[in-house]
């Protein structure tokens, strides 16, 4: 019973930086074979995976995205985070933090959190 919230600001303007957290319960972030990632739905499209940091640490960026991405992780708190730097109203979407399982082939999801990028 892996469980995802979202948190972090609704709004946010043009050129700043976006920081979002994933707070995760029911399982560690540090737990063998499981990656963590960000992934967004802008309004009208499909899911578009940003990026994961796996179970070691090691991260992994869509190319679109490996130049103003970042993601990391407090493993004393049990949460992981997004930093997405220069945004733009193209970067409004839903976001969302997921739990894949690779060797279970199970996912969790958190609810999601609009994110509008706006003057």
């Amino acid at each position: 019973q892996v469980q995802l919230q979202e948190s972090g600001p609704g709004l946010v303007k043009p050129s700043q930086t976006l920081s979002l957290t994933c707070t995760v319960s029911g399982g560690s972030i540090t737990t063998n074979y499981y990656g963590w990632s960000w992934i967004r739905q802008p309004s009208g499209k499909g899911l578009e995976w940003m990026g994961v940091i796996a179970y070691d640490g090691s991260t992994y960026y869509r190319p679109s995205f490996k130049s103003r991405s970042s993601i990391s992780r407090d493993t004393f708190k049990n949460r992981f985070y997004l930093q997405l730097n220069s945004v733009t109203p193209e970067d409004t979407a839903v976001y969302y933090c997921n739990a894949h399982h690779m060797v279970l082939n199970s996912d969790y999801w958190g609810q999601g959190t609009q994110v509008t990028v706006s003057s």
